[in-house]
């Protein structure tokens, strides 16, 4: 019994930051079949096979005999490199990607970026996601398979696979999510795909799976998917603030350069491999540098666009390139607006805005809203319109207070703020989101 309780408890392990500062990466040899840690301390790195923690825990490699390595699910470095000055190896990267995959030209630059970005991800409390998207046969799953192949870490998965495997994986490695075909077919794969999305973008919001004990007890597990993420899909998602997470270029638009290989020669991964090893000494040497510029926020954009688009912005040096990305990712946000008010929501805000200028009532009557929905709008539903479908979108999608006067139902005068806020979200106003909240602010004032 002495000896079972003396024993010291070994744990497997990817990467972590030791108490004393130091990073520890986790590297993979071809030649001898071998996983070892890199230890980076400062200016110098060394090798081992373990590390004996203060707790007295010890910790090893992850084996090179596991699936994912074995089958190259999970790509990684084999030694860190020198890379030069940051320039250069984006310069190399971009070569890189330009050999293999077609690629608009502020597209490729913004793809480079974002590879050193999956590289110092952990150093950001939030991220944007990369996608491409099309039709089949348009580059997708090619784009994927290089940019993947110099990511942190990169796991590849696809829709064929089950979504129970993704958590445990990311919650294991910390590395890049890259997923093929994400358009799934089943609406219950779809929803656990989603919430990684969802949960993945910001630190400290894990994901909780039911779990029971040897001894039946209830005992939740929580996987952390916080990551860099980087999809191929042909449609886009349902839900809008997911989609407004994506940086995305749409495949399949001009003829195919007539000198990317159809088929990879074997030397891309001897490419992608020599990449992956300077990236990692960039990791060692730029990790505890990396911090957000609150500087680069963009207050003419939304919050949620300011959010995922900074991180990004921080690490890039390429000021005509940070304008680029600012102007790109400006016109989405006005797709989103358009997209949004075109909907039954946006439809109703309309006539709603409408009738508060004009009403000289206090409250607007529901059946008022509806008799102009009909109106305006009528012939662009299959169904009937009426009071209690439009009071239910009010209620339940808009959060808009109704009341009962005198025995119908109205929105009371009160309500008029809410409504102008939700005007701008829905980009029904002809003024930037920023300066129309801070118009409205004034009014009340």
């Amino acid at each position: 019994m002495a000896d079972a309780k003396n024993e010291k408890i070994k744990t497997p392990a990817v990467s972590l930051q030791l108490a004393d500062g130091r990073l520890v990466e986790i590297v993979y040899s071809r030649e001898t079949n071998r996983t070892k840690f890199a230890i980076f301390d400062e200016e110098k790195f060394d090798y081992c096979d373990e590390i004996t923690l203060e707790s007295g825990e010890i910790l090893y490699p992850v084996s090179a005999s596991n699936n994912l390595i074995k089958h190259k699910a999970v790509l990684l470095p084999e030694k860190p490199e020198e890379y030069g000055s940051t320039a250069e190896l984006v310069k190399a990267i971009q070569e890189y990607l330009y050999r293999y995959i077609d690629l608009s030209d502020q597209f490729r630059a913004i793809s480079s970026y974002y590879v050193l970005l999956t590289w110092l991800y952990d150093a950001f409390n939030e991220l944007p996601y990369l996608r491409f998207r099309g039709d089949f046969g348009c580059g997708k799953t090619r784009a994927l398979k290089i940019i993947g192949a110099i990511s942190y870490k990169p796991f590849f998965a696809s829709g064929a696979s089950t979504v129970s495997p993704i958590f445990h994986v990311l919650d294991t490695f910390r590395g890049t999510l890259i997923f093929d075909e994400a358009d799934f077919r089943f609406s219950d794969e779809k929803a656990e795909l989603t919430k990684i999305f969802n949960q993945g973008h910001s630190k400290g919001f894990p994901i909780l799976r039911t779990a029971i004990t040897i001894k039946k007890e209830f005992d939740p597990r929580a996987f952390n998917v916080f990551s860099p993420k980087i999809v191929a899909m042909r449609r886009s998602f349902e839900d809008q603030a997911l989609e407004s997470r994506f940086l995305t270029e749409e495949m399949g638009q001009r003829s195919l350069r007539k000198d990317i290989p159809i088929n990879l020669p074997d030397i891309q991964e001897d490419e992608a491999l020599s990449l992956r090893n300077r990236l990692l000494m960039y990791r060692f040497q730029n990790l505890g540098k990396a911090k957000i510029d609150e500087s680069l926020v963009d207050h003419s954009l939304s919050p949620r666009l300011n959010q995922i688009l900074v991180p990004l912005l921080s690490i890039i040096a390429d000021e005509q390139l940070m304008y680029e990305l600012k102007e790109s990712v400006r016109s989405f946000e006005t797709e989103l607006y358009t997209e949004r008010s075109f909907t039954s929501e946006g439809n109703i805000l309309e006539v709603i805005a409408e009738l508060f200028e004009d009403n000289t009532l206090p409250n607007i009557p529901i059946s008022a809203i509806t008799k102009s929905v009909v109106s305006k709008f009528g012939e662009d539903y299959d169904h009937p319109i009426s009071n209690r479908f439009i009071g239910g979108i009010i209620r339940k999608r808009l959060r808009l207070f109704t009341m009962k006067s005198n025995g119908v139902y109205v929105l009371p005068a009160t309500e008029k703020s809410k409504v102008v806020q939700l005007c701008v979200r829905f980009g029904l106003t002809k003024t930037a989101p920023v300066q129309a909240e801070e118009n409205l602010l004034s009014k009340r004032l």
